[in-house]
Formats: structure tokens, C-alpha cells, sequence
């Protein structure tokens, strides 16, 4: 899914295998992007801006920039993240590569709720993720991790 923060975004379905990136979107909040995407976003500014260009560009809405798309991930759906920085592998107690879930904290609307999970059962939000850590997608679907009281309720 993609949180509400990203309404307003062109938005797509991730592809199984598609490498993509933790990008800050216009909206200030965190989701997914394809790199590729990205680099063409970035090439028209690198070409030479005339004063004019600069002047416009001071009074712009941000809205006529390269409008980069939203990848949502469906909940269930199998992640690798990598490159994981040191001090977060450290707060989490993870590894620098690690096989995650990507599930839904919640239902509640104008709250972020796209979060993974690891192995372990931590949860952490994508917002708390940083930006230009690489996500490889494994699988779109399968089995969503099971919370420990799911799993009282079925030994009942």
C-alpha cells in the first residue's frame, strides 16, 4: 500500500524482482521509487539555468518538477533491505541485510502505518527508514508474518 502522505503522487504497483530506493517524495514523507526514475528526474537539472530559471523557480509551487512515482508495496509482500546504516543496525539489532516483511501498522486514516517487519518481529514505519537505502522486492504475496496473540487465538 502507500501511506496517505503519498496521495496526490503518481503511484504504481511494485514489480517481484524490482530493485528500488527509500526516496523523500515532494511531500516531505518517505516511500519507495524506482532509482532509475530518479537519475532521468535529476539530468534536466543539471543542464545550465539561465537567470530567468532561477528567478521562476524562487516563486514555483515545487508542483512543475519532475513528478517522481509512488512504488506501493501490498502488505505480505517479501522485502530485502540493504545497506541497513550502521547506527540503526545497532538500534534495531539487526544485520546490514536483512529479509523483511512489509505490513500495515494499523487502519487508521492521516497516520503513517507502512511499515516492515523482521525476522524478529520488530516493526519499523518506511518514515524511519533512511533515505537511499536500497529494497529489493523477493515476492509480492505469500504469508503475512503472524502476530503472537494470532497465534494464541489459533491454538485455542
Amino acid at each position: 500500500m502507500c501511506d496517505y502522505s503519498l496521495c496526490g503522487l503518481p503511484t504504481r504497483l511494485a514489480a517481484e524482482g524490482e530493485q528500488l530506493v527509500v526516496h523523500r517524495f515532494r511531500t516531505g514523507s518517505l516511500g519507495l521509487a524506482s532509482p532509475a526514475e530518479l537519475t532521468a528526474a535529476l539530468r534536466p537539472r543539471e543542464r545550465r539555468r539561465s537567470i530567468w530559471d532561477w528567478i521562476k523557480s524562487a516563486f514555483d509551487d515545487n508542483t512543475a518538477g519532475p513528478q517522481i512515482t509512488a512504488i506501493c508495496i501490498p502488505p505480505g509482500a517479501h522485502l530485502a533491505l540493504r545497506s541497513i546504516p550502521l547506527d540503526l543496525q545497532k538500534r534495531w539489532n539487526v544485520n546490514a541485510q536483512e529479509s523483511v516483511f512489509f505490513v500495515q501498522t494499523s487502519a487508521n486514516v492521516n497516520s503513517y502505518r507502512d511499515a516492515v517487519q523482521f525476522g524478529t518481529g520488530l516493526r519499523v514505519l518506511l518514515q524511519d527508514l533512511r533515505q537511499g537505502m536500497p529494497v529489493q522486492v523477493e515476492s509480492l504475496g505469500g504469508e503475512t508474518p503472524v502476530e503472537e496473540h494470532d497465534l494464541a487465538l489459533q491454538a485455542r
